[in-house]
């Protein structure tokens, strides 16, 4: 029987990162994949295929975004989905080439088959010839990700109802789509079919779209939502989703009767946690499958680790590669820096963009600061006027008595690119004074930092005077 000190169950993001992270330092790491290929949702089903789409969609409505006399490039809406996503299985392919030469570069084993802990040191690989080899592990870090989550009242088996993976597998565009979850994945596939003059509806039964976001960013959101020609049904239930003939049907919770030839469902996520064998070494996941894990991304189990979707929010790419990385230093006690960092940013591909990091105005307040808001508006700058951005906003959460950056929110065109401008002042710990004082390219949207800074610091001011008072 094989012995390593780290099986990897998953090869996505954090899987990846973190069977790296071991190799490097020596350790003997085994990567067990249950798919043909690595790279999990990120690479395979969601992060890569949905932005391609997003990009093919932006560059289809350029023109309408950004006029020339003249010119009216509109989409065929009739190619196939294939079609509109024909460089995401080059992206794929690729990405597939750099998971595999990481691997076998730091000298990581891999195998494919299915994962079955044995208890706390032991794992079974069931594979797809019906053999069976077990191996005995130090350490156990599972990360299996995610897939769509698909109560049994929806009618799955209509091949008008899909959730994100099935959405992928559509012989071609929709010609009209009602999307039921106003997350991020959902939100983001909104704003894709919208931008390509599809008709789209968004049934969210909360009062508005992905609540962690700043209120003001996520009203700028709905607005250009909204204008691109979103239906946005906000604060209403699906109270059955079903197929009949060639379409889908919603019927809500007010009595309104929707009907498109596609109703894509992406409400929730469910982790892939079954079949694991977690009992054998004393771990529980919840109904939603996800599994709880501590700061070290440690199960109840002391030698099981956990990290990516299969510990729920934020499950972002990003946050995953980074859990990955912590668990494999955790897990063995080296590298100084073993906490995951706390300005971890997030980024959303909606159209347009929104990208967060730290805190809000909102979460500054309960945690004690005496914070101030600094605004820039994309179309007071001249790179996001030459964009056609009228509705960006870029907002800096400041504390007043320190002048520090504490949080940092954006909407619009590069918005989680330049999230991580703030992203290094706020874990540099700069204050307001190193933006005010920064020369920035002119036009570029960097220089949006500097008119939000000026703004908070009238904010400032106007607070200090009133405090006077």
């Amino acid at each position: 029987m094989a012995v390593y000190d780290l099986v990897c169950v998953g090869c996505g993001p954090a899987g990846e990162t973190a069977a790296v992270t071991a190799a490097h330092q020596g350790f003997r790491v085994l990567v067990i994949e249950a798919a043909g290929r690595p790279g999990g949702a990120m690479v395979n089903t969601g992060t890569i295929a949905s932005k391609v789409l997003r990009e093919t969609a932006l560059t289809c409505s350029a023109f309408r975004r950004r006029p020339v006399p003249g010119i009216n490039a509109t989409p065929d809406t009739d190619l196939s989905l294939t079609a509109f996503m024909a460089r995401t299985t080059l992206v794929q392919l690729e990405e597939h080439d750099r998971i595999e030469s990481a691997l076998d570069r730091a000298g990581v084993e891999v195998t494919h088959g299915r994962a079955v802990m044995a208890g706390p040191n032991r794992i079974d690989v069931h594979r797809a010839d019906g053999t069976v080899d077990s191996v005995t592990t130090r350490f156990t870090l599972l990360a299996t990700g995610s897939r769509p989550a698909r109560p049994d009242w929806v009618d799955f088996d209509h091949p008008s109802i899909v959730d994100a993976d099935g959405l992928l597998d559509l012989p071609r565009m929709p010609r009209s789509i009602v999307i039921i979850g106003g997350g991020v994945i959902g939100s983001e596939y909104a704003c894709i079919f919208a931008e390509l003059g599809i008709p789209t509806t968004l049934v969210e039964p909360r009062k508005g779209l992905m609540r962690f976001l700043d209120s003001e960013i996520r009203e700028r959101l709905q607005e250009e939502m909204i204008e691109t020609g979103v239906d946005l049904r906000l604060g209403r239930k699906p109270i059955l989703v079903s197929g009949k003939n060639e379409v889908g049907i919603v019927e809500l919770d007010d009595g309104t009767r929707l009907e498109a030839e596609i109703v894509l469902w992406s409400l929730g996520r469910q982790g892939n946690a079954e079949s694991l064998g977690l009992e054998t070494a004393g771990i529980k996941a919840n109904d939603r499958g996800l599994i709880a894990v501590n700061h070290e991304y440690r199960t109840t189990c002391p030698t099981v680790f956990a990290a990516g979707d299969v510990i729920g929010f934020p499950a972002l790419a990003s946050t995953s590669i980074e859990q990955g990385r912590v668990a494999a230093c955790r897990m063995f006690e080296f590298d100084d820096d073993r906490s995951l960092a706390d300005t971890v940013p997030i980024g959303i591909y909606t159209i347009p963009a929104v990208g967060h990091v730290g805190l809000n105005l909102e979460e500054a307040g309960k945690k004690g600061y005496d914070a101030v808001v600094g605004r820039a508006e994309f179309r007071r700058n001249a790179r996001g006027r030459m964009l056609g951005d009228a509705r960006g906003l870029l907002k800096l959460v400041v504390d007043r008595e320190t002048e520090k950056l504490l949080g940092c929110s954006v909407v619009g065109e590069d918005a989680t690119e330049l999230v991580h401008l703030a992203q290094f002042a706020i874990s540099t710990g700069q204050r307001l004074g190193w933006f005010e004082q920064a020369c920035f390219n002119y036009p570029s949207l960097s220089g949006l930092f500097r008119d939000a800074a000026d703004d908070a610091r009238v904010a400032i001011i106007q607070a200090s005077g009133r405090a006077a008072a």
